[in-house]
């Protein structure tokens, strides 16, 4: 008892987990026991709790027991294992020990294995140079024969002898690649003994783009030397790309590869156009440009024809050869045409270009627009022939141009003008007897025929053009009226003009067609980019042309005057009011210069003899001489006043004395009133009495030494 004791407590002492599972599970079962055993009818059934836990704890124990007999087994087996393993590394160990003393045995037997290995690289170069012996020995023939066949232009023949060359030189080039020897004295003699092979090479290349040169030419004469000049290229593109690929796994490139042959096709191409460009173009100065530019667009227009219904059909479609030919005929124009803008040109040159670049070239039916030519040619993709800034920079070329020749044309209109004023011929008249000249005419047509002609390249042009002519008529005006300036200066002298007044009437009325010019650029410009600021050269243009038909109307006007002169100073004079004598001579001046006037285009005429306040005047004046209450006068001439506050004491006076019935203190009264009342004329007054001048006094003649009376 007391050994099982010892065995259990060493058991527990080396189970501390065993110990403390069991002292849970009867603290379980006890509180099992106690819940169940509680109350008194529950002892009953003692006998069947203990057989049912009996049955349960056996039930564990047999498969607790299973559980542990299926461990113990598996480490059973894992050990054997685990001695097997050992066994076999023992055995690896001695083999191990056994090879290693065999190869410190063997080492001096493969320090000959080197001078065997050269053996090997020698005899895969002699193996080489067998396989291939009959190629190599007729490398010079088959040399001699390609070379032959490129001077007769058999080029696929050719060109397949030379593919067989290369192919041999490559073989060997390669197996010397795979034994080590690349670029050994070995190497260097196989591309020496192949170097007739770069040569044909080069040779073949030279005939390839001289075919490609004149292809244009050889598509309509002998189209089968093209096309076989395509498939040598076509043929080398396959080659270049099988050589490529095989490059990167074997590490081995051919000499020579790639060859670009296509990418040097299209850059030959693009040489050869600029070239047949400026052979047929050479000589464009000079008055013969319109003539160049029509030359161009038939030779574009060849050319994309033959392109489309003759090379196309030579090439590979992913060439797009008539697209290509397109942009290079594009791209050459674009060159040609900067350097022909950049040239000194005249004015209808400026429009030639103009004309062929906004409108021939893009749009024409006859270029770029050919039925023949659409939809392959993608015209929109081309692009402007010139930029946006070289083309207002050509525009404002052609208004300048413009402007010279219309500044001169006018200097000479109106030099022509001024000379028929001096002549003894009178001038034109129109069926309602309206005097004028053809000026006007020959202006505003040069101005009109300008703007439509500018019309015709873009409105934006127009509209730079209407700005331009605008501006020299405002010019033009101004000098026009410096022109009947220097004509009104002309009458004080003694070699006064024969038909001085009539040529003021039609230069008045030729104001007045000016006016009508103005309105029809006017209507040109309002729905343009410019249209505010020719709304204000237009109001420019108004005060120009009133102010030289004022300036005629003035010397019409002053004209009458100077022969009215005379009488005006018997005005108011007693030999005026006792007799008709000069109120008759007025009257006859004024009708004959009213039959002048009459000559005056409306609404003119009006402004020149509108008498309606002129009468007035006079009436009024009348009613102040008339009045018989002289007390009465101060209130007449200040009514007088109030409308015409232009009249000065000095005209007052003079009527006064007309009457010859006014006191001393009447006239006083009234001159101190005028006085008083004098005010400031309202804005827009057309002043009367300022232009009457009132004649001095005539004083009585006295001696020296006598006092005056």
């Amino acid at each position: 008892m007391s050994t099982e004791a010892g065995n259990h407590h060493k058991q527990d002492s080396a189970w501390p987990e065993l110990e403390k599972a069991e002292k849970l599970a009867r603290g379980a079962a006890l509180k099992w026991a106690s819940g169940i055993f509680y109350r008194p009818d529950q002892l009953e059934r003692l006998g069947q709790y203990r057989k049912r836990e009996t049955q349960r704890t056996s039930s564990v124990q047999s498969r607790l027991k299973s559980a542990v007999q299926s461990y113990l087994e598996g480490v059973g087996t894992g050990l054997g294992q685990l001695r097997t393993s050992l066994d076999d590394i023992r055995a690896v160990c001695r083999t191990m020990v056994e090879v290693r003393e065999e190869c410190q045995n063997k080492v001096n037997g493969f320090e000959s294995l080197g001078q065997l290995s050269g053996l090997v690289s020698d005899h895969v170069q002699l193996a080489t140079a067998v396989h291939n012996l009959h190629q190599v020995f007729s490398v010079p023939e088959v040399v001699a024969d390609t070379r032959q066949l490129i001077e007769e232009r058999r080029l696929l023949e050719a060109h397949t002898k030379l593919m067989e060359m290369e192919c041999w030189r490559d073989d060997i080039l390669y197996q010397l690649h795979r034994a080590g020897k690349q670029s050994t004295e070995g190497e260097q003699i196989v591309l020496s003994y192949f170097s007739g092979v770069g040569q044909l090479n080069e040779d073949l290349a030279k005939e390839l783009w001289d075919v490609v040169n004149c292809g244009l030419t050889l598509v309509k004469q002998d189209p089968a030397l093209f096309v076989s000049a395509i498939r040598v290229i076509e043929r080398e593109e396959k080659i270049d790309q099988v050589t490529m690929d095989s490059q990167s796994q074997h590490k081995f490139l051919p000499p020579g590869r790639p060859k670009n042959l296509r990418q040097m096709f299209f850059k030959v191409i693009e040489q050869s156009t600029a070239a047949q460009f400026r052979a047929r173009h050479t000589d464009t100065k000079g008055p013969g440009l319109a003539n160049h530019l029509a030359a161009l667009q038939n030779n574009v227009l060849n050319d994309l024809k033959v392109v489309k219904h003759l090379m196309v059909q030579c090439c590979p479609p992913h060439y797009n050869i008539l697209q290509t030919y397109a942009v290079l005929h594009h791209t050459c124009l674009s060159g040609h045409l900067q350097d022909i803008i950049s040239w000194d040109l005249e004015k209808g040159e400026i429009y030639t270009v103009l004309n062929w670049i906004r409108h021939v070239y893009h749009s024409s039916p006859e270029m770029m627009d050919h039925p023949d030519l659409f939809p392959d040619v993608d015209v929109a993709s081309l692009g402007p022939l010139i930029s946006q800034d070289a083309l207002e920079q050509l525009q404002n070329k052609y208004v300048n141009a413009v402007r010279v020749a219309v500044s001169d044309w006018m200097q000479k209109a109106l030099e022509a003008e001024v000379n028929d004023w001096y002549s003894e011929g009178e001038p034109e008249s129109d069926h309602e007897g309206y005097y004028h000249s053809s000026l006007p005419a020959i202006v505003t047509q040069m101005l009109e025929e300008n703007v439509q002609v500018a019309m015709m390249i873009g409105d934006h042009l127009k509209d730079q053009v209407v700005v331009m002519a605008l501006q020299e008529l405002e010019t033009f005006l101004c000098r026009f009226r410096e022109a009947v300036i220097s004509y009104g200066k002309e009458r004080s002298k003694d070699s006064q003009p024969k038909h001085y007044l009539l040529y003021l009437l039609a230069a008045v009325n030729n104001c007045i067609t000016f006016r009508r010019s103005v309105q029809w650029l006017q209507q040109q410009s309002d729905r343009g980019t410019h249209s505010d600021y020719c709304m204000k050269a237009s109001h420019s243009i108004d005060t120009a042309v009133d102010r030289a038909m004022k300036k005629g109307c003035r010397l019409l006007i002053d004209e009458m005057l100077l022969e009215l002169q005379p009488h005006f100073l018997q005005l108011l004079s007693g030999s005026w009011l006792s007799g008709s004598e000069f109120i008759d001579s007025t009257c006859t001046v004024v009708d004959t210069y009213y039959s002048y006037f009459s000559h005056i285009r409306e609404p003119t005429f009006q402004g020149v003899e509108e008498a309606g306040r002129l009468t007035n005047v006079i009436s009024s004046v009348s009613e102040l001489i008339k009045l018989k209450d002289s007390s009465m006068l101060s209130l007449e001439v200040s009514g007088l006043v109030a409308n015409y506050p232009d009249i000065s004491d000095e005209h007052v006076s003079v009527l006064l004395d007309i009457r010859g019935d006014v006191s001393k203190e009447i006239r006083g009264t009234v001159l101190e009133m005028l006085e008083q009342s004098s005010q400031m004329p309202p804005e827009g007054y057309q002043p009367i009495f300022s232009d009457i001048l009132v004649p001095a006094p005539v004083l009585p003649f006295c001696l020296p030494t006598v006092k005056c009376g």
